[in-house]
């Protein structure tokens, strides 16, 4: 008699277990592309490098910049040499620095290096990838496609949405980089 009461709820929780596998998974964080697949069925390692938070500043034109937390899962710094986008023809990777009592704009020589086991913040007032040249408008909610190229050759591809932000005074228009030496 216990059996037959068992053997329905049985059936209710796994047919709601295939039912939960059919849902959209969430998005995980943009991963580096790996050098090669393993042959075997050997649970996944954790990528070298990755994104949380992907984000571009909306611009009607003209220049803006990309923010992220960069996550390198590995024993050894990872170095981030630079940085490509459909949305921009010109890509460089910027610090932002006190140069003579003025907060200046300038590329970061070296690229950006993210620590073993560690994290670098992309920042509005810090360190990011700034887009110069975009002509056509980032609106809210855009999808911008960007491909970033390691100090060891390899490539972590990522999307980031369009946002708005006026905070930390960012204007990124001509001129805002004149502490290039």
């Amino acid at each position: 008699m216990l059996a037959r009461r068992l053997a329905p709820a049985a059936l209710v929780l796994a047919t709601a277990a295939a039912l939960a596998g059919c849902g959209s998974p969430a998005p995980a964080p943009a991963t580096a592309t790996p050098a090669a697949a393993p042959s075997t069925a050997a649970p996944a390692a954790a990528p070298a490098l990755s994104i949380t938070d992907p984000w571009v500043k909306t611009t009607k034109k003209g220049m803006t910049a990309a923010f992220g937390t960069l996550v390198n899962t590995t024993d050894a710094e990872i170095t981030v040499v630079s940085a490509s986008s459909p949305a921009s023809p010109r890509i460089e990777l910027h610090e932002v620095v006190d140069s003579g009592g003025k907060m200046v704009m300038r590329p970061k020589e070296g690229g950006f290096a993210v620590p073993a086991h560690g994290t670098h913040q992309l920042q509005p007032g810090g360190d990011h990838i700034m887009l110069m040249g975009v002509g056509q408008e980032v609106k809210p909610g855009a999808q911008i496609p960007f491909t970033l190229t390691l100090k060891d050759g390899g490539k972590l591809e990522f999307t980031a949405v369009g946002k708005d932000f006026a905070g930390g005074k960012e204007d990124y228009q001509p001129g805002m980089d004149k502490g290039k030496g």
